[in-house]
């Protein structure tokens, strides 16, 4: 049986979770939030991760009720992510492999994301569309290592809507959601996006949707 203890904090949110074979023993966070209307900057986001990590390490801990040296290996977010937070976490997990004398593994962001898609699923072999606030790729399994196929060309469909959603006075992230619900009642707005090969680009949409509707129309839209 390996026991891992890892440490993920690559954007807003600090986690540590504890993972033996396959199953999750747990899996405390915290997230940091910003006042309505704005954005979490990278160093005021590493500055949350620095103040709770300890505690959230504990949690994990104590939830899994383990100790230290039941541990066999160390992981940790190694990117992509946001440079300031990811470095702040970084080194705690160095540290933490250093003083418990455990094996340091560096995970990449994407593939921890799709690794655990497939733990809950079962997926064998999966054909991935990997869509986050900073990432929009096409994503599957070739010669033993994950490939992209087709990724956005300028900003991914999350950071696009949280662009959007600022500019209707919305909190960053939340717009999302208002814009499924929308889409759900079968309200359409016609918007412009290029598909290049397996590529694609939504900073049209974005651009389109400021210059032709402004954000008095999205607030109208979104809060009708």
């Amino acid at each position: 049986m390996t026991i891992v203890l890892g440490f993920e904090g690559s954007a807003n949110k600090i986690g540590v979770g504890i993972v033996q074979d396959g199953k999750v023993l747990s899996n405390p966070r915290r997230t940091y939030i910003t006042p309505p209307g704005q954005g979490f900057l990278p160093s005021d986001t590493a500055r949350h991760h620095r103040s709770c990590i300890l505690e959230v390490l504990k949690e994990a801990l104590e939830e899994a009720n383990l100790q230290a040296r039941e541990i066999d290996c160390v992981a940790y977010t190694k990117g992509p992510g946001m440079g300031a937070p990811l470095l702040s976490v970084a080194i705690v997990a160095r540290t933490v492999a250093q003083l418990w004398k455990k094996p340091l593994l560096g995970v990449n962001h994407c593939i921890g994301h799709i690794e655990m898609g497939r733990l809950i699923t079962g997926a064998v072999n999966p054909t991935v569309l990997y869509v986050s606030g900073g990432n929009t790729q096409v994503i599957a399994y070739s010669e033993h290592r994950y490939r992209i196929f087709g990724e956005t060309i300028d900003i991914a469909v999350g950071n696009c809507l949280d662009r959007a959603s600022r500019g209707a006075g919305l909190h960053a992230g939340g717009g999302g959601a208002y814009f499924s619900r929308r889409a759900a009642g079968k309200t359409f707005v016609e918007l412009p996006y290029t598909v290049k090969g397996m590529d694609v680009s939504f900073s049209g949409i974005l651009s389109h949707t400021e210059g032709l509707y402004g954000p008095t129309y999205l607030q109208g839209l979104i809060s009708s």
